[in-house]
């Protein structure tokens, strides 16, 4: 398949971030030519803003399904009358239908790369293949029995799920201990055995709220970031969801080990967690800041754009400081951070690299006058400005239309599995 993108604005997100007018080509999973380019392809895009696409780091992708249930819920009350009692009805019908949801709604507001966690992780693999969604699929280990299965039989079958998908071209296993709180320190080791074996990433809450720091500290006697460490899984292959509640030691710490923080304003915000991911600390220490949603239920979307928007927001107001976080820095957390991170050769529009891209329309009266690119991309585009994105060299909408999956039948059956889940 070959893919031409003509007379557009290009955000190449390259190392001198520069943006240029011209075209894109593409060809089978790789971005081939950028510049002015005279080929023909089997499809061509015009009048476009193209950037990488967006990598969305932590997420629960079945949890579209409980979209909107129990919102304006303290947080505990929200997790024990509403979200648990719904999770333990899940069956794998349930997680398909819900994860085909998710990549709808990524898909359209521009997400070209997800890090996942949840249970049933290998029929979301198998969707994520199908669908064409770069995925990391993390395995989400717990010390107690999951809708999937009995607690003991976790970690050998998360062992089986990385064999299985290990040599993926997409879809990348990953090992996901909950957090400190939910896995004891021999659970904490053992994930970290099947990581090291297999040299996959680490996916892990940490410090979310400021209740899970002092119980971690009141069980264990040390806090959650501490606990990461003691048991060997702060490395440069973990990824640490949330630290909205750690310290300025824990900063250096993080940056030392060359982990990789994912922030979730949007998600923070809604349960009222109290705490600020410090990402001018992380920042002055040169760590790796990435973005996540979080999960549909405690988010309510999974929209790339709108969390860039947050993520400078909160930070200028909690500081006093509209300059203390940039939209280049935000731009910079959704794509290539997230990218270098992975080891994944996207990121940026360059010769050589996954096409892995996303086409706003240049015409959006939202978007216009153009004073600065990157500032209306931050601060003034969303996901509905999105119309086309290409993963691997795939198209998988153009025109703001899916090219391989049937819209109307994941809404029946989402709308149905939602009836069976809250009966």
């Amino acid at each position: 398949m070959s893919i031409l993108v003509k007379d557009s604005i290009i955000v190449t997100q390259n190392a001198d971030r520069k943006i240029i007018e011209g075209d894109v080509y593409i060809e089978d999973d790789k971005i081939v030519e950028v510049g002015s380019v005279s080929v023909e392809a089997d499809f061509v895009l015009k009048n476009k803003i193209v950037l990488p696409g967006l990598i969305n780091m932590h997420t629960h992708l079945p949890m579209t399904l409980l979209r909107g249930y129990g919102d304006d819920l303290p947080l505990e009350e929200w997790l024990t009358t509403r979200i648990w009692p719904v999770e333990a009805k899940l069956r794998e019908k349930h997680i398909a239908i819900g994860t085909k949801l998710a990549f709808m709604e990524m898909v359209s507001t521009g997400t070209t790369c997800c890090n996942d966690m949840y249970f049933f992780e290998d029929i979301i693999a198998k969707e994520a293949k199908s669908f064409g969604m770069r995925c990391y699929a993390g395995f989400s280990i717990i010390d107690f029995d999951t809708p999937e299965m009995k607690a003991e039989h976790l970690l050998p079958e998360c062992e089986k799920f990385v064999k299985k998908w290990k040599d993926d071209e997409i879809v990348k296993p990953v090992v996901a201990p909950h957090s400190t709180y939910t896995c004891s320190p021999e659970t904490l080791e053992k994930a970290n055995e099947i990581a090291g074996k297999y040299d996959t990433f680490i996916h892990i809450h940490c410090s979310e709220t400021r209740k899970e720091v002092y119980d971690v500290l009141n069980r264990y006697g040390s806090r959650p970031l501490e606990q990461i460490k003691k048991y060997g899984l702060l490395t440069g292959k973990t990824m640490l969801a949330h630290c909205g509640w750690i310290t300025k030691g824990e900063v250096k710490e993080i940056a030392k080990a060359k982990a990789c923080v994912i922030h979730n304003p949007v998600s923070n915000m809604k349960l009222a967690t109290g705490g600020y991911t410090p990402l001018p600390e992380l920042m002055s220490e040169k760590a790796c800041i990435a973005l996540g949603t979080d999960g549909a239920a405690s988010n309510n979307k999974l929209d790339m754009f709108e969390t860039m928007k947050f993520t400078a927001l909160i930070h200028k107001h909690h500081r006093w400081d509209a300059s203390i976080v940039k939209a280049q820095e935000v731009l910079d957390m959704a794509t290539i951070n997230a990218a270098e991170f992975l080891g994944l050769n996207a990121g940026s529009i360059e010769e050589g690299k996954f096409a892995d891209i996303i086409c706003l329309d240049k015409i959006s009266p939202n978007l216009i006058p153009r004073h600065n690119i990157i500032s209306h991309l931050v601060y003034a585009a969303s996901g509905f400005n999105v119309s086309d994105v290409v993963i691997n060299g795939k198209a998988i909408m153009l025109d703001k239309k899916f090219m391989n999956i049937n819209e109307e039948k994941v809404y029946e059956e989402a709308e149905e599995a939602k009836e069976e889940l809250i009966e």
